[in-house]
């Protein structure tokens, strides 16, 4: 696979409680690759933040990118990056965080519903399915409404587990009204919607959101688009990344976007 002019903007190091590579080694598999752009978004759980520790790994982990940005400056753009998890679940500390940290580019995820587990770890033979996602379309609204991020990350992410590991039908369609609420409010907002490229590796076999969903937030007025490989090693760095290019732009997009100091910069496709 060519990797050149790749840029991965959704990643993890071993600051994250599941990443598995150092940030220069991450850093030294990207140059290889040719990738252009890597973000380091580590993984800052907020409703469990002083609990896990989150507090310290905020402080290693940019430190560490930091670190790397300088080391591997003219070989690749490095972004000092994070994945805000659950960010209204702890929403002044989410804030005073952002007040305090200069990061690059910020993601905005949800990965479990309130005091509950992630979506990951749920067993779905105990729950309603159908009040599971409607919970979450209702949190991922609030978070876009709330709007302290840069993208919103993976927005289907609960399929991932429901549909691709646990093989239970899901109809999106039933959630159309609260999609189009988040994809419209993504739009305002000026934000930007990603393209994660890890259901491709998965047994979903498919990105986070679908085709149909990109093209319908371009229809409602969406201007930015990230892509990210959701890596957690280094091997999984860029992969996907041209496929979700390809989406993006027969979604009607001609440009995806890198951001720096918290200003998107769009890079044409082609």
């Amino acid at each position: 696979m060519d990797y050149q002019k790749i840029l991965d903007m959704h990643t993890h190091t071993d600051n994250s409680y599941d990443g598995n590579h150092s940030t220069m080694f991450l850093c030294e598999n990207a140059v290889e690759k040719g990738l252009r752009a890597v973000a380091f978004t580590d993984h800052l759980e907020m409703d469990f933040y002083h609990e896990k520790h989150f507090d310290r790994t905020a402080v290693q982990s940019f430190f560490e990118i930091s670190k790397a940005r300088s080391a591997f400056r003219g070989q690749l753009i490095v972004c000092v990056g994070v994945e805000l998890g659950q960010p209204l679940y702890n929403q002044e500390e989410s804030e005073a965080l952002l007040a305090r940290m200069p990061y690059d580019f910020v993601i905005g995820s949800v990965h479990n519903l309130r005091g509950m587990e992630d979506f990951f770890l749920l067993k779905y033979e105990e729950h309603d399915i159908d009040k599971l996602l409607r919970e979450y379309f209702d949190e991922l609204a609030a978070m876009v409404d709330w709007a302290k991020f840069d993208t919103l990350a993976h927005m289907t992410y609960p399929l991932r587990y429901i549909v691709g590991d646990q093989k239970l039908p899901v109809d999106l369609s039933q959630y159309a009204a609260q999609i189009d609420e988040i994809l419209r409010l993504l739009a305002l907002r000026g934000k930007a919607l990603e393209i994660n490229t890890a259901g491709l590796r998965y047994k979903i076999g498919e990105v986070s959101p679908n085709e149909a969903l990109v093209r319908r937030f371009r229809e409602l007025g969406g201007k930015y688009i990230t892509i990210g490989s959701d890596a957690h090693y280094a091997e999984h760095l860029g992969m996907g990344i041209r496929e979700g290019m390809a989406i993006a732009e027969r979604c009607g997009f001609s440009e995806i976007t890198l951001y720096q100091n918290r200003e998107p910069l769009q890079i044409p496709i082609q």
